[in-house]
């Protein structure tokens, strides 16, 4: 019965609140400790939305923007404001169909199913019409620095891109402002996959179209905001007041929702791209759609029909021609003595330092691989981080001297004894290496330090020349969900974790906000010093790597803390139709994590 009473822990006190009481009634006013309002809860493990009520008794977790998942959460839901926000601005049929709307008997609270639409006016949902008929189609193309990347189009032509500038922005922004005031619900209703696949043909969203043809799953959840409806892999807020913070800029030729800091939820930088990651992601965006392949439909189009093992060597191509454009560049600099290659976690640092070598040898530059490593202090001198434990990625941690001595030594052709560090015995030795520079010879440097100006001291700028790479992933599951560049590099190491050190995914998962912390303070900051950009990321690779980390995620256990995470990944993975490693060249960059790479990275 609706009137019985449950119990509900929350921190430390009881509640006693009558069955099918909702989460946000529960919550409503708890605040962490800075201050936060609750975005989601944990009601006895399992994750919850607001507009969820509970209907026995449980323990709940509140999670706020502090929590990843909250945060995550946060910018989802922020997404949602936004398509919204620009469907009002810019679509000039938006107060009508509201009007036919109500006109026509449909409830506020009820958006219209695909089914609604077929005799009825034309629905403020999805991707609609202008004036001359054309569909407005926004595209998030990928994240760069602390903003989501939009170009808006009229129909699914991409080149009949409209121009964006500071007054649309505006505009954008303070339509958000007024939805934010309206505290208007976020609902979410399920439709069937047949249903929900015909909608997305009819509003012009046929990414979302195709990427249901490959669910198993007979329905879909489907978000609505007001008269706008849409898919998104995620989770909501219950309402529009609980997204205050955001801005919204005009950049090129785009669009930017400007997302809070991590964090701080309430603290909003202003909007400052990373030029040369930018330039990167742009051409790899454009690459795909030459291609063909812009979204993970797109991708497991490729494979159903066949085609994937043409488009996996044509991927590969690409990145060697890259690779050997490098290779270019640093040859034609007479200069240049050292190449320092830098890079967050299962970035494939490694194989590209090895690929770098074999096309400077290409081009009668005699390369010498070296790692960062190498250079480690002795363990009992390493520097300890806020929690007493040794921090292993500091610039600190590296004996600095020692690595700038070596380097001018070599430069002034002196013959130089070349440490490799003991990680058994947490020790530097000394093994009877030596290294020297003759003209042709060039020092391939690789570790996560490679781009702070600090480690090269006063040697001569023009020695150097420094390398950025990332697997900047730039296909989207569909129009407005983008895959993160951090979930590729997580799945990534924690398949080589298990194969290489029989590390199992709870570990790996459990690890890597700490690796995560690690890159935003020491390798994020110092990206924009590179010289030029690499992208590792290849175009097929999760469809191969979901068939090594399945398994694994599988086998985290579900009363673990790690197993939201698990179960989230492996939703994600769900996406991709998988295909075998067979067709996987021995010198690939995801040879590095799955196993089987023709160099010693290892």
């Amino acid at each position: 019965m609706e009137d019985d009473k449950i119990t509900v822990r929350l921190d430390n006190e009881t509640l006693s609140v009558p069955a099918g009481t909702t989460y946000a009634e529960i919550v409503r006013d708890w605040r962490s400790d800075k201050g936060y309002p609750a975005l989601l809860v944990l009601a006895d493990g399992r994750l919850r939305e607001l507009h969820k009520k509970a209907e026995r008794s449980c323990t709940v977790v509140p999670l706020t923007a502090d929590d990843h998942v909250g945060m995550d959460t946060y910018k989802r839901s922020l997404c949602l404001l936004f398509l919204r926000a620009v469907h009002d601005v810019l679509d000039d049929h938006a107060g009508k169909q509201m009007r036919a709307k109500k006109a026509d008997g449909q409830p506020d609270d009820l958006p219209r199913t695909p089914a609604d639409q077929k005799e009825a006016p034309a629905d403020h949902t999805g991707e609609n019409a202008d004036s001359d008929g054309a569909q407005l189609h926004i595209v998030l193309q990928f994240t760069n620095s602390n903003g989501y990347f939009f170009t808006l189009n009229r129909g699914n032509n991409t080149e009949s891109t409209l121009p964006v500038d500071d007054t649309l922005a505006a505009r954008v922004r303070k339509r958000m402002r007024e939805l934010v005031d309206e505290k208007l619900p976020i609902r979410k209703h399920s439709v069937s996959t047949t249903d929900a696949r015909e909608f997305f043909r009819k509003t012009g969203m046929l990414d979302k179209e195709q990427l249901f043809r490959y669910r198993i799953g007979s329905h879909v959840n489907l978000y609505s905001l007001g008269d706008y409806q849409d898919y998104f892999y995620g989770y909501m807020v219950a309402d529009t007041s609980y997204l205050k913070y955001f801005d919204v800029a005009a950049y090129r030729q785009g669009i930017v929702l400007v997302i809070p800091d991590a964090k701080d939820y309430t603290h909003v930088r202003p909007f400052h791209a990373y030029e040369k990651i930018f330039d990167i992601q742009t051409k790899s965006e454009k690459w795909g759609e030459t291609l063909g392949i812009s979204s993970v439909a797109d991708l497991n189009n490729y494979v159903r029909d066949g085609r994937i093992g043409h488009d996996l060597l044509v991927a590969e191509a690409l990145q060697e021609s890259n690779v050997a454009a490098i290779a270019e560049k640093i040859r034609e600099q007479k200069n240049i003595k050292f190449v320092m290659i830098a890079g967050p976690s299962s970035s494939g640092k490694t194989t590209f330092s090895r690929r770098l070598s074999i096309q400077l040898s290409a081009h009668g530059v005699m390369p010498h691989p070296i790692s960062l490593d190498n250079f480690y202090r002795d363990r009992n001198d390493c520097p300890r981080d806020e929690n007493g434990e040794y921090d292993y990625e500091c610039l600190e941690a590296l004996d600095v001297p020692l690595i700038q001595k070596t380097l001018r030594d070599l430069i002034d052709g002196k013959d130089v004894a070349m440490p490799r560090f003991n990680f058994i015995t947490g020790k530097p030795e000394y093994r009877g290496d030596h290294m020297k520079l003759g003209e042709n010879d060039i020092l391939v440097i690789e570790g996560i330090h490679g781009l702070n100006d600090r480690l090269i001291g006063s040697l001569p700028r023009e020695c150097v020349y420094r390398i950025y790479i990332s697997a900047l992933t730039t296909l989207n599951i569909d129009e407005h969900n983008h895959i993160s560049t951090t979930d590729g590099r997580l799945i990534r190491r924690m398949v080589r974790d298990y194969m290489t050190r029989g590390t199992n995914a709870q570990e790996t998962i459990q690890r890597w906000p700490s690796v995560r912390a690690g890159e935003m303070k020491y390798i994020f900051p110092n990206q924009e010093n590179a010289d030029c950009v690499f992208n590792s990321a290849l175009i097929y690779e999760l469809s191969v790597l979901k068939v090594y980390a399945e398994p694994l995620l599988f086998q985290v256990p579900e009363n673990s803390p790690e197993f939201l995470e698990a179960k989230r990944l492996l939703k994600f993975l769900s996406y991709f139709v998988g295909i075998p490693a067979d067709g996987v060249p021995a010198n690939s960059i995801l040879r590095e994590f799955i196993g089987g790479s023709c160099f010693d990275v290892y």
